[in-house]
C-alpha cells in the first residue's frame, strides 16, 4: 500500500492535527503527514508534530505584503514535502482564490456544525439560540466560498436542555477526533468522487 502524503496547516492547539497523528502512527492508515505548517509561531499544533517526529514550518502571514504572496510560499512547502493531500485543523486564514483552485478536490477542513447549517464562527452558542435537536461536525472539500464545498463525513450529537456552549463543544469535539480521520482514510484511498457540488463515496 502506497500512503499518500499528507500537510496539515494550523493555527492553535492542534486538537484534530493529534487526532489525525494518531490515526496516521498505524501502519495500515492509507495516509501520513510529512508536513505541518503554522502562521503562528510556538503554537501547540507544533509542539504535538515534533513529540509525533513530524516536520514542522512556521511562516508568519504578517511577513507577507499579500494574501496571495503568503499562500504561494506555503504552496511551495507543501509541494517541495510531496504533499498530496491537505487537511486544514484550526487554520484560521482566509485562503485565496487561487490557492484553492491549486488543490481543489486535494484539500479538506472540519467545521464545528453539521453543514450548510451555522457556517462561520461560535457555532455552538448558535444552535443552542436557535433551538435544534441535533448539532455536529463536518468534514469538506475546501472551496472558494467560506466553509463550503463537498461533504465528507459528518457525526451529529444531540442538543441537550441543560447545554452550555462549553459542553455542547466538549461533546462536538469529540465526534470531530472521529469524523476528520474516517474523511481523510476515504479521500486518501480513492474513495471519493464528485457529482456537482456531492461527493459520493465509494465502498470499500
Amino acid at each position: 500500500m502506497t500512503r499518500r502524503k499528507v500537510g496539515v496547516l494550523v493555527s492553535g492547539r492542534g486538537s484534530n492535527l493529534q487526532a489525525l497523528l494518531d490515526a496516521c502512527a498505524d501502519p495500515a492508515y492509507p495516509a501520513e503527514i510529512v508536513l505541518v505548517i503554522s502562521n503562528i509561531p510556538e503554537v501547540y499544533a507544533l509542539e504535538r508534530a515534533r513529540t509525533a517526529g513530524v516536520p514542522t514550518q512556521v511562516i508568519p502571514h504578517k511577513g507577507f505584503a499579500s494574501r496571495e504572496a503568503f499562500d504561494s510560499e506555503m504552496d511551495k512547502a507543501l509541494r517541495a514535502a510531496g504533499v498530496e493531500i491537505v487537511c486544514l485543523a484550526g487554520f484560521m486564514r482566509l485562503l485565496s482564490a487561487g490557492f484553492v483552485e491549486s488543490w481543489r478536490g486535494k484539500m479538506i477542513n472540519i467545521h464545528p456544525s453539521l453543514l450548510p447549517s451555522f457556517k462561520g464562527l461560535h457555532t455552538h452558542q448558535r444552535a443552542i439560540d436557535a433551538g435544534v435537536k441535533l448539532h455536529g461536525c463536518t468534514v469538506h472539500l475546501v472551496t472558494p466560498d467560506l466553509d463550503d464545498g463537498p461533504i465528507l463525513v459528518q457525526s451529529a450529537v444531540p442538543v441537550l436542555a441543560a447545554d452550555t456552549e462549553g459542553s455542547l463543544a466538549a461533546r462536538v469535539l469529540e465526534q470531530e477526533h472521529k469524523a476528520y480521520p474516517l474523511a481523510l482514510r476515504l479521500l486518501a484511498e480513492g474513495r471519493v468522487t464528485l457529482d456537482g457540488a456531492r461527493a459520493l463515496i465509494r465502498d470499500a
